[in-house]
């Protein structure tokens, strides 16, 4: 679906169903160098047990048109704005990575909006090494082969896996270097996404205006957003904590896992609405 927000075209798949705003909706944000392609399996069993889905494309990556957004405040505002043209009132705010960090703003700047916050793969603070933004600004490419080494848990995936056709190493750094080549001309997407990760400095003052429920999912093998990185950002927030076994991407290595997590979170998530609230339960799903 493409929506107009701040000028500029805004993609977001709706998991193959037509979006209906009347619905419970869950917003779905990807991580640095990714698009809304790392939520398909996510979108669409959402979308096909009564929710309505947006799986988005930040501005400049992929289908979204518009400049970059150099800050994680301003990918909330414009997440905010989608949601807004949209018709969506209230929704389910789900990050990766990045995207993690976006969601949190969001709801912070919004939680009268966000009905819960779902953030994988996540730390607070997000730094990024030196050596690695100097790489981002001058060998982009050699850059993303190395943070693509470095998001699964293993450099020997199974062929195939999860399903016939896979390879996770190749598809990850396809996806990138689609990414990377997707940005308005003379942009550097990899760089400006990593440097929005390391000079946001809002978690926890955002974490004490969110008012929604809050999970937090982590890989117990993720090199660069490791479990004990979240200590601090969980405790601000009340999450309740899953570890699956996976590493950064785990969208792609732990499909099942990462399913089953979101849906338990979600399911919570309406759980406490319901005690808090003389509204019927929803007819949807988890």
């Amino acid at each position: 679906m493409k929506l107009e927000v701040n000028g500029a075209t805004a993609y977001a798949y709706t998991g193959g169903k037509a979006f209906d705003p009347s619905l419970p909706c869950i917003a779905f944000v990807h991580g640095a160098s990714n698009d809304h392609s790392v939520f398909t399996l996510l979108a669409r069993w959402f979308a096909h047990h009564g929710h309505s889905v947006l799986a988005v494309d930040l501005p400049g990556h992929m289908k979204s048109g518009g400049a970059l957004l150099g800050s994680v405040e301003a990918m909330a505002d414009w997440l905010l704005a989608l949601l807004q043209a949209a018709g969506v009132e209230r929704a389910a705010l789900v990050g990766h990575s990045m995207g993690s960090l976006i969601a949190l703003e969001a709801a912070a700047r919004a939680p009268e909006r966000a009905t819960a916050l779902l953030m994988l793969g996540t730390a607070y603070p997000m730094k990024v090494s030196d050596s690695l933004l100097a790489m981002a600004a001058s060998q982009p490419q050699r850059g993303m082969k190395m943070v693509n080494d470095w998001a699964l848990s293993s450099h020997a995936s199974k062929p195939s896996y999860p399903g016939p056709g896979h390879w996770l190493h190749g598809s990850g750094l396809a996806l990138m270097e689609r990414a990377q080549a997707s940005a308005p001309a003379g942009s550097n997407l990899f760089l400006n996404d990593f440097q929005a990760c390391h000079a946001y400095g809002g978690g926890l003052q955002a974490a004490a205006l969110v008012r929604c429920p809050v999970t937090f999912v982590l890989g117990r093998q993720d090199l660069m957003t490791p479990p004990r990185a979240t200590r601090e950002l969980a405790a601000a927030l009340k999450a309740q904590v899953t570890q699956i076994d996976a590493g950064h991407q785990m969208m792609a290595e732990a499909p099942d896992a990462v399913l089953a997590a979101v849906r338990a979170a979600v399911r919570a998530a309406v759980r406490a609405t319901l005690k808090s609230s003389e509204h019927p339960a929803p007819a949807v799903a988890v």
